[in-house]
């Protein structure tokens, strides 16, 4: 987060922050009792997602299953069976869209007609291809590495795998035509998360405004690039506000105040662990997800079309410029 922040990890108990605004005695104490988490599920998540790409390729099986006359051949022949989709089919060297639809890629007609709700999450762990696979994981170790020190593997699991099912849900109500796949959903509802910890637990850091600037345009970036043709925004945007809300919920810090006491075993009397507003964010959060949730389900198998309900959003997902078109 910001880089003036004086604990540079989550601690198991007593987690905290000393700020220059209070005593050096409390800042002190505090460092002595701070343990980072070590960080197993991230490392873990990115091997998971190697190795499906690997099951994914080795089942494509390029050679045998090409069609040179419609597509061309198959790149990178020398790996065999692992050898790429030719890029008229696959411009990010991975398998074809057969392939990711037979391992669980998410598809709206077989998630809504047939039942197949469990494509929701299977997406997650599948990606088009060597170039998407890289990315992602390369993002996730960036972003998640950090997250888990400081919180610990059960709140950023929840918060990725969460985060990946509701960028799912957003998906399948724009995007009913195409195979989708890809961890983009839960990658932002880390960002989503930092975004929302860094608010709950404001009073805390230092050089609070560089942090959200930075942050602030790494979010504006990345959705920025979802409005090019071919790159699924609406996942982005799904995971990112999950994450932002189980942030409020599952990543406040107790305030200075009470954590100063209980360093310094004093008598001074601070009631409440957390202050009024974090408690009002998590309330609200919590009761926001509940009906997000509810409400997106519930249209999903219903087999609405979200385009029916906001007819501007098909520029979220793609704007169409002089250079490409969109397809809704």
């Amino acid at each position: 987060m910001a880089s003036g922040d004086p604990e540079r990890g989550g601690v198991k108990n007593d987690r905290g922050n000393s700020s220059n605004n209070y005593p050096s005695d409390a800042y002190y104490l505090e460092k002595e009792t701070e343990e980072q988490w070590t960080p197993w599920f991230i490392p873990a998540i990115v091997v998971v997602n190697v190795v499906v790409f690997i099951i994914v390729m080795y089942i494509n099986d390029c050679p045998r299953h090409n069609r040179a006359a419609f597509h061309g051949k198959c790149k990178a022949r020398f790996l065999g069976r692992f050898s790429f989709e030719p890029l008229s089919e696959n411009p990010l060297f991975g398998p074809s869209s057969a392939t990711l639809k037979k391992m669980g890629g998410l598809e709206w007609s077989k998630v809504v007609h047939k039942h197949q709700g469990w494509r929701l999450i299977s997406c997650i762990w599948l990606h088009a291809g060597l170039i998407h696979l890289l990315v992602n994981m390369l993002s996730l170790i960036f972003v998640g590495i950090r997250l888990e020190q400081q919180f610990g593997f059960v709140r950023i699991g929840i918060i990725y795998i969460v985060s990946g099912f509701g960028g799912s849900i957003l998906t399948s109500l724009f995007i009913q035509n195409h195979v989708s796949v890809g961890a983009s959903g839960a990658l932002f509802g880390l960002l989503g998360a930092m975004l929302s910890e860094l608010i709950t637990n404001w009073t805390i850091y230092t050089d609070k405004a560089a942090a959200l600037v930075t942050l602030l345009l790494i979010l504006l970036i990345n959705l920025a690039v979802g409005i090019f043709p071919h790159v699924d925004n609406f996942a982005n945007i799904g995971g990112f506000l999950t994450g932002f809300l189980l942030g409020f919920v599952l990543l406040p810090r107790p305030h200075i105040g009470w954590l100063a006491t209980q360093n310094l075993s004093t008598n001074v009397g601070v009631k409440s662990k957390y202050k009024a507003y974090q408690i009002g964010l998590w309330v609200v959060s919590l009761l926001l997800l509940v009906a997000g949730f509810t409400v997106g389900l519930v249209m999903l198998f219903r087999g609405e079309n979200g385009y029916d309900h906001c007819h501007w959003c098909h520029y979220i997902g793609c704007v169409p410029t002089s250079k490409w078109k969109c397809n809704v």
